[in-house]
């Protein structure tokens, strides 16, 4: 995109896991340039500072126009930074969609609310000169493939990056663990699985979770395929999608048998006891059984990342050594030390091709 000036859309949720796209967006996007965010309840704020507390000089302002009176620069595309359960529009949400259209800012939605459904909002595109773009609007069934067996011809290692929940950071730690092997002389890709990987990069991925079912399989094999073909790369790394196990949506199998990822990352969160935190849903598995799980499907788990939310610092540092203990593996600290504790593993795996 050669305009690629970007606000990102929270509306007082900045601070919330449910802003989980905003917070993507605001630690890197290379198809984005973001500009700010729009969050009357942390206006005036950086937003880097209210996500994890690293300023990235990202302002937060109160609205739309706020944004387009304060912004040095044009504003391209206003972005829906949040994914709450459901993926619904919030109706004060949509007025923010509506104010950007009317000033000619197209718009990006990750929402399962298309907004080319509500005629409203696209009478209003078009009047003004805007666009309107449905991320997780399902593909034709022309554009989507079966799975071949291609997948056997990469020859690189395919690495899953799969959690024992949702909502823990599997995206971010990809991309990171793509960044650091970048940054360390290994070419390193990452295929995407979700929106917010398309708004990031997007180049190798498909959006899961609207794809029909019977082309999952054959989704995944084309991009890994795609993306080894074309970059020529040391290790792929594949964004997880929910887990495992949870009953919310159960995913993760695909990627270990049809993707063919003979590796494994976790991601977990040690404070975290019951699915989605609702004790009805069932307790999350250990690490130890969702290692063995993992086993039986023929992967190896190299490495766990652990989501530090709801922890003191000193506890953070008690968990990861209590699990490294536990499993032998080194636990990655994402948000807080990097991955870069990870390459010699990595290096390790390299040497064994």
């Amino acid at each position: 995109m050669m305009n690629n000036n970007a606000v990102v859309i929270t509306n007082g949720l900045l601070a919330e896991p449910s802003a989980k796209t905003a917070h993507g967006l605001i630690r890197g996007s290379d198809r984005f340039r973001i500009l700010g965010v729009i969050d009357p309840v942390h206006a005036g704020k950086d937003a880097g500072e209210v996500v994890d507390g690293r300023v990235r000089q990202i302002p937060i302002w109160s609205s739309l126009e706020e944004a387009v009176g304060k912004s040095k620069e044009p504003i391209h595309y206003s972005i829906v930074g949040i994914a709450p359960k459901g993926g619904k529009l919030p109706p004060e949400l949509r007025q923010v969609v509506e104010s950007s259209l009317v000033n000619r800012i197209s718009v990006i939605n990750g929402l399962h609310d298309f907004l080319t459904d509500i005629p409203e909002i696209v009478s209003l595109a078009g009047i003004h000169g805007a666009s309107i773009t449905d991320i997780r609007k399902p593909r034709s069934r022309s554009e989507l493939h079966f799975w071949t067996g291609r997948i056997f011809e990469v020859t690189c290692p395919i690495v899953a990056v799969l959690g024992l929940e949702t909502n823990l950071g599997k995206r971010t730690t990809s991309r990171m663990l793509t960044e650091s092997c970048r940054a360390n002389g290994i070419n390193g890709q990452m295929v995407f699985t979700g929106q917010t990987g398309w708004m990031q990069d997007g180049k190798y991925g498909f959006v899961l979770d609207t794809t029909v079912n019977d082309f999952v399989s054959g989704e995944l094999e084309h991009a890994i395929y795609t993306c080894f073909k074309e970059t020529e790369p040391d290790i792929i790394f594949l964004e997880g999608q929910s887990g495992l196990r949870n009953p919310t949506g159960p995913c993760g199998s695909e990627y270990l048998v049809s993707g063919n990822a003979k590796k494994t990352i976790l991601v977990f969160s040690p404070k975290t006891e019951y699915f989605s935190n609702n004790p009805a849903w069932g307790k999350v598995p250990t690490i130890e059984e969702e290692i063995a799980l993992v086993k039986l499907y023929g992967s190896d788990v190299i490495a766990l990342a652990m989501n530090t939310r709801g922890c003191t610092n000193e506890e953070i540092i008690g968990f990861r050594d209590q699990y490294e203990q536990r499993t032998g593996l080194p636990v990655l600290l994402p948000l807080q030390e990097g991955v870069d504790k990870i390459i010699p593993v990595i290096r390790g795996i390299l040497n064994q091709q």
